[in-house]
């Protein structure tokens, strides 16, 4: 009887000793996941960043093109001068009722 009890404490302990070794191996598997979400954030918000650069470049060579006579980019150059005037009659209605 005494045997038996001790060997299930034996494997008892084999079985907590394997345990703890699986946990600390997962431990640091987390803690490098973690790290690597952390580069993986960065580069993408870098990337975003980067991208959002390009469109608005983009935007603007669209929009030069437009200026110097490209056909296929007039329709972008007077959807932009509306939007431009828009804005301007905005802000005079807005100087208009604040009395200016």
């Amino acid at each position: 009887m005494l045997g038996e009890l001790e060997n299930n404490f034996s494997v008892l302990e084999k079985k907590i000793l394997n345990l703890y070794k699986k946990f600390k191996d997962l431990s640091e598997n987390h803690a490098e996941t973690l790290e690597e979400l952390k580069k993986l954030r960065e580069e993408y918000a870098e990337e975003k960043r980067k991208n959002q650069i390009l469109a608005e470049e983009n935007k603007e060579l669209k929009l030069y093109s437009a200026i110097s006579g490209n056909a296929e980019h007039n329709r972008l150059m007077k959807n932009h001068i509306n939007r431009l005037v828009k804005e301007i009659d905005m802000c005079v209605a807005e100087l208009q009722n604040t009395g200016l």
